[in-house]
């Protein structure tokens, strides 16, 4: 067997994102609204006792992400952990939980919804954190969140 040394190297300050269900990554990424933002670092594929189908890491240099914008991730990997790291050392390890509410994240499966036909604002609402459920402001449809359900740019 071949050994292979990791090449997602430490940080200095900011915020480490482990434990991502691959390859989930870069839709982290893409719900933090990270996309032109900053120095990253994104592992896809790492082996994983926890995870049998491999982890995504991701590393944001020189930023504390808030417990509102890592909660976000909870929709598409709950069982993600954050630290946030000071002077290299872990200064925070975090739990995530599902926010109640959800704005311009998700996109309604109803294709009649005025979200999807006039350009409303998307907003949900927590309906179920067991099967993470959110529902749809306007047209109230209920829906168990999937990754395909994030908007994009």
């Amino acid at each position: 067997m071949i050994v292979r040394t990791y090449k997602v190297y430490s940080i200095e300050n900011g915020t480490v994102i482990d434990h991502i269900p691959t390859p989930l990554a870069l839709k982290v990424v893409r719900i933090l609204g990270l996309e032109n933002e900053g120095i990253m670092t994104i592992g896809i594929g790492f082996r994983s006792e926890k995870q049998p189908i491999g982890k995504d890491i991701l590393k944001i240099e020189n930023r504390e992400l808030s417990h509102e914008e890592t909660n976000k991730i909870a929709l598409i990997a709950p069982d993600a952990t954050i630290n946030i790291i000071k002077d290299g050392d872990v200064a925070e390890k975090r739990q995530i939980t599902l926010p109640s509410a959800v704005k311009d994240i998700l996109t309604c499966p109803n294709p009649n919804c005025a979200t999807n036909i006039l350009g409303a604002r998307k907003h949900f609402l927590l309906e179920n954190r067991d099967t993470v459920t959110y529902r749809c402001k306007y047209c109230e449809r209920a829906t168990v969140v999937n990754p395909d359900m994030l908007t994009t740019k």
